[in-house]
């Protein structure tokens, strides 16, 4: 197989093992990058298949992607969030197919149809979708992948602007994730989306100095 989900994650004990599932179904190896969850996320990945790197303490998205990377051993790779619901394999294929062919450097999977609150943010901030596909060589070169955290997205997407990479924006029927509000309760989700959206916003002003 030339790719391989890879999968960061951080107390998602609920739905990472479905998401694995669904690659697994697939016929992708999948390995997931626990992110120093204190819950049984590490558990509940391998049960499911998947190859588990388990980090100590949490290093954010990119440092646990970065950690992970170490496991693939496959030309290209495909990035899914451990939260996601209704993932098809058909969706991963869909994206990785483009890349495969040479028709581009990057993909990018947009939630549609699926509920109107992820579909509602994947329409105002396509470029924040941690669903993607490319090279497996592209991604190691990205500097400052392993200090990401909610900005990983962000830098991605100007990594590639950058270098003129073709990037598809492609339809991810269905697919939807858990909100921030529902994992930690309203209020201390609305202060952790608050503080996701200022560590992007301090990332976007820095990259415009």
């Amino acid at each position: 197989m030339e790719a391989t989900v890879l999968i960061p994650a951080y107390n998602e004990e609920a739905t990472i093992a479905q998401v694995v599932r669904a690659a697994k179904e697939a016929g992708f190896p999948v390995v997931v990058a626990d992110d120093g969850s204190q819950d049984r996320t590490a558990q509940e990945a391998a049960a499911a298949g998947a190859q588990v790197v388990r980090l100590r303490e949490n290093r954010g998205k990119g440092g646990a992607i970065a950690a992970g990377l170490k496991a693939v051993d496959t030309p290209l790779v495909l990035l899914a969030d451990a939260d996601l619901l209704g993932l098809k394999p058909q969706h991963l294929q869909a994206l990785l197919d483009p890349v495969a062919r040479g028709e581009a450097e990057m993909t990018v999977g947009v939630f549609q149809g699926g509920r109107l609150s992820t579909d509602l943010a994947m329409r105002l901030t396509p470029f924040l979708s941690g669903q993607r596909a490319l090279r497996t060589e592209d991604l190691q070169a990205i500097p400052g992948l392993e200090g990401a955290r909610y900005d990983l997205e962000l830098l991605l997407t100007r990594h590639a602007k950058r270098l003129g990479w073709r990037v598809r924006y492609l339809p991810l029927p269905g697919v939807s994730q858990v909100m921030k509000e529902e994992k930690r309760g309203l209020l201390k989700g609305f202060f952790h989306r608050l503080r996701m959206y200022g560590e992007i916003l301090r990332y976007y002003l820095r990259a415009q100095a």
